[in-house]
């Protein structure tokens, strides 16, 4: 399967692509929080000056000085210039409806009976005036200009993302989940005897070493317990066109409102394709990599000798030409060893062969296949997957625009990460224009990182990455304890920042390590303490803000005491700048106001500063400040 992939992809990646300039940028969200990590706290304290600011500076390569940051982030002045003083008084109304746990809980039907109530142009009338003015841009590619060109001149860029969601019912998503989770001819469940393959299968599924990968009614819609994310669910592959229609009109709406390539788009790869087929291939990869640890243990790597052995201990029997054969083929760098990087590759070289990829159950000795084969209809439809993944690729490319591949859940996750760097070895040769996505809620989430650093030296290819803290941390913890599978989330909010800032100086230390411009990411977070964090280790780490190898990104309508400040300090910042017609956009919405509920002390403090503000104008006469009247 993973031959197919990689061989698809590369066919229909032009090799004479030209790879455009612009800054690396990534993009995703999730539940923040002020951090009690203690080497956070001392970076805090360590960044006030003698005089009690907590600013930092940053020098150019000329040695002129760069605008002082309030690393407290609590120049309330300084946050919103960009703003009207209606704009202001709309945010603080906003933060404070969000914090009425009856108005959030029902947010959905007092949507609809208010859209029945007041007909629609008044219901949208009101709703730009409030929560669809606050965290939308517009509707179409016109009228989100303005927000735009504002936000530019205040030192924050625009990321545009096309925010109309389908809102299904639950048992609809269940439904779709379930049917696109299993093949297209899978034998239903019913009072007919079912056949001995079935039962085999039922077998092999009810293992624990693949129940993970398995699709669950009782999880089956995506959205229970998300707020921070999107959800796509599977219909047929005329959705997944229309899906691949819509991506390729955001690139469009990227290239038109950012015109000097520092623009993309993120996807999602459920959108394109059955689900089935990453939760096949995430199974294989993991099994795989599992396997490798069964012959390296505690090591990162093993000798032909070691590899000898532990097929014996597993009682595996094979001629000594077939394993000196094997292990020839899994030492690709050809120096006695094999590590986990040279791992992956035999998966590469054996899945040419398809259902013959084979390998010994350590718990019974016998050899078995490791990838089931594929029916006729499933290798069109996973065809089709890539293709419209291609597409998207070589059509950003050609309008300047760059691809985002989000994270998703942990059972697809694999796959998605497979499937992304097998475009990064393909397109990012010359500049990172294809970026991963890593969650570091995940227990596994620095080796990760540090797997795909050292991949992206090895085979010399341009590594891009957004980091985020991760937005499925409820549901996968539930599904993880009711399915009885190792928990794979931090087992802390602590833990979680502690892997985080990890992964960015391990990042850091990766950019002087390797020529500039070789490692990019974007930290993604709405947590103060985390971007503190990052910009005292740029510092440290020599990597100035107009470097452009470091960038961050928050959501419009929230934190602009963080993006506004780091903008006009000259840090490259993003918004992530959501448009669509108001009732189409509505789930986005219920998200929000779900999100905003979940972090009370970040709004809280986002209130106070609204307000604070609102004082300032009012004691100094600036009500009628207009933003566009003044140098930015």
């Amino acid at each position: 399967m993973a031959a197919m992939i990689r061989t698809t992809v590369f066919r229909n990646f032009s090799p004479h692509t030209r790879i455009l300039d612009g800054k690396y940028v990534q993009l995703h969200f999730s539940h923040v929080g002020r951090s009690k990590f203690t080497s956070t706290k001392s970076l805090y304290q360590e960044s006030m000056t003698a005089d009690g600011d907590t600013t930092t500076k940053h020098t150019n390569s000329t040695g002129d000085q760069q605008h002082s940051l309030d690393l407290s982030f609590c120049n309330a002045k300084e946050a919103y210039r960009s703003k009207t003083t209606g704009e202001i008084a709309r945010g603080l109304f906003v933060f404070n409806m969000c914090s009425i746990p009856f108005l959030v809980n029902h947010n959905k039907t007092i949507l609809k009976w208010s859209r029945k109530v007041l007909g629609k142009q008044l219901f949208c009338k009101i709703m730009k005036a409030t929560f669809y003015g606050h965290f939308v841009a517009g509707e179409d590619q016109v009228t989100i200009r303005p927000l735009v060109n504002n936000n530019r001149r205040y030192g924050v860029k625009s990321i545009l993302d096309y925010s109309v969601e389908e809102d299904i019912s639950s048992k609809k998503a269940k439904e779709a989940e379930m049917k696109s989770c299993a093949p297209p001819d899978a034998e239903p469940l019913s009072a007919q005897p079912p056949s001995d393959e079935f039962v085999r299968q039922r077998k092999r599924v009810n293992s624990p070493e693949v129940q993970r990968f398995v699709a669950h009614e009782e999880f089956g819609d995506r959205r229970e317990g998300v707020v921070s994310a999107r959800t796509y669910f599977y219909e047929d592959e005329a959705k997944c066109d229309e899906n691949l229609q819509t991506f390729k009109e955001c690139i469009d709406a990227v290239a038109g409102a950012v015109t000097d390539g520092s623009g993309f788009i993120a996807i999602k790869m459920t959108a394109l394709g059955r689900p089935q087929f990453l939760l096949q291939l995430s199974e294989v990869i993991v099994s795989w990599r599992n396997f490798f640890e069964r012959f390296a243990g505690d090591r990162n790597k093993f000798s032909e000798e070691d590899f000898k052995t532990t097929l014996k201990d597993f009682g595996v029997q094979v001629t000594r030409d077939d394993r000196k054969r094997w292990f020839t083929l899994l030492d690709v760098t050809c120096d006695g060893e094999v590590d986990l990087l040279d791992w992956d590759n035999l998966l590469d070289i054996n899945t040419q062969m398809g259902k013959h990829l084979v390998v010994p159950n350590v718990t019974t000795g016998e050899i078995q296949p490791l990838v089931a084969s594929l029916q006729v209809e499933e290798e069109e439809q996973l065809s089709k997957m890539l293709l419209r993944m291609n597409e998207i690729a070589e059509y950003a490319i050609q309008k300047n625009v760059r691809v985002m591949v989000d994270a998703e859940q942990t059972y697809f996750q694999p796959a998605i990460s497979r499937l992304t760097i097998e475009m990064m070895r393909k397109f990012n040769k010359e500049k990172a224009v294809i970026l991963n996505t890593y969650q570091c809620y995940l227990k596994k989430a620095f080796s990760s990182v540090k797997h795909d650093l050292e991949l992206s030296k090895r085979e010399n290819f341009h590594f891009g990455a957004k980091i985020v803290r991760g937005a499925y941390m409820e549901q996968e913890r539930e599904r993880a304890a009711t399915i009885g599978y190792d928990d794979p989330i931090q087992p802390t909010f602590n833990a979680t920042s502690h892997s985080y800032h990890s992964v960015m100086e391990e990042i850091m230390n990766q950019i002087n390590q390797r020529p500039r411009g070789e490692v990019a990411v974007m930290v993604a977070s709405h947590n103060e303490d985390t971007v503190r964090f990052t910009v005292q280790k740029m510092k440290e780490n020599g990597i100035g803000p107009q470097d452009r190898l470091i960038c961050f990104g928050q959501l419009l309508g929230m934190c602009d005491h963080i993006s506004f400040p780091l903008g006009q300090a000259e840090y490259s910042v993003y918004k992530y700048v959501p448009y669509g017609p108001v009732e189409e956009v509505l789930p986005y919405l219920s998200r929000r106001a779900m999100e905003n509920r979940g972090v009370l002390k970040k709004v809280k403090k986002e209130k106070s500063l609204l307000w604070q503000e609102l004082k300032r104008r009012i004691r100094s006469g600036e009500l009628r400040y207009n933003p566009d009247k003044v140098p930015a």
